[in-house]
């Protein structure tokens, strides 16, 4: 024990300051907030919409557009792309309530991330999420669980991930809900006590990712549940799910 306690003396204090001080560095390959140009972009759109594994970049009446809820960030397009029409930023603010939100197609976008002040009245101070892992592959749910490590420490902002979703205030869904687990899902949904919110995270919550349009999945939770809360990414970083969390609760 002793031994212990003089380790722990040692190493100091571990916990990131974030959001009081400034975020800690990224490393350099991770992709944020893509740079989406449609007018550069329609002269590529039939590579970048071949290149892209989900569809996230297509034509629509109004011009090429990007999905953010159906990207995976794997870069795929800035390599396909001759006039440089995507690209990908260091910007870790990506969540936000409405999902058309996650649509770039070069009109400005406020990615407002907020819950209404009833809701935050109730969980602005503590709230717990149950995690659910509708059918995910287990990086999503890795990187949450990177936040209740000492280096994150999630608690200190009053939000804890419960076992239970009878002690819970909502659910935060990872995975393209499979089959087998949407009656488990909505179970779940059913058990914790209202009023509650309901968190997408990562790509194949928002709209199945990778599986979507696959038979054995129902391609995100959105017609399932009411979303209160879109988190991309394939993983998103833990710092992106911070964000998102705190930004909901007007704590960043």
């Amino acid at each position: 024990m002793l031994r212990a306690l003089i380790e722990r003396l040692r190493q100091k204090h571990r916990t990131m300051k974030f959001p009081a001080a400034a975020a800690p560095p990224l490393p350099e390959r991770f992709r944020g907030m893509p740079l989406f140009d449609p007018a550069a972009c329609a002269a590529d759109i039939n590579a970048l919409s071949a290149a892209c594994p989900t569809a996230a970049i297509s034509s629509s009446p109004s011009g090429p557009r990007l999905d953010l809820g159906r990207c995976l960030f794997c870069a795929d397009c800035p390599a396909a792309s001759r006039t440089g029409a995507v690209s990908f930023t260091s910007d870790f603010h990506l969540a936000a309530r409405d999902r058309d939100v996650l649509v770039l197609d070069g009109t400005p976008r406020e990615f407002d991330a907020a819950l209404p002040s009833a809701l935050l009245g109730l969980f602005g101070r503590s709230l717990k999420l149950r995690q659910v892992s509708a059918g995910g592959c287990n990086a999503c749910e890795a990187d949450i669980n990177v936040l209740s490590t000492v280096g994150w420490d999630l608690a200190r902002f009053g939000i804890q991930i419960v076992a239970s979703p009878r002690h819970a205030d909502g659910l935060l869904v990872t995975g393209p809900v499979t089959n087998n687990m949407r009656l488990a899902l909505e179970k779940t949904y059913a058990a914790v006590p209202s009023p509650k919110i309901v968190i997408a995270c990562g790509a194949c919550a928002i709209s199945g990712g990778p599986y979507a349009g696959h038979g054995e999945v129902a391609g995100g939770i959105a017609d399932i549940l009411p979303v209160d809360l879109y988190i991309p990414g394939c993983p998103p970083h833990p710092l992106t799910i911070l964000d998102a969390l705190l930004r909901m609760l007007t704590r960043a």
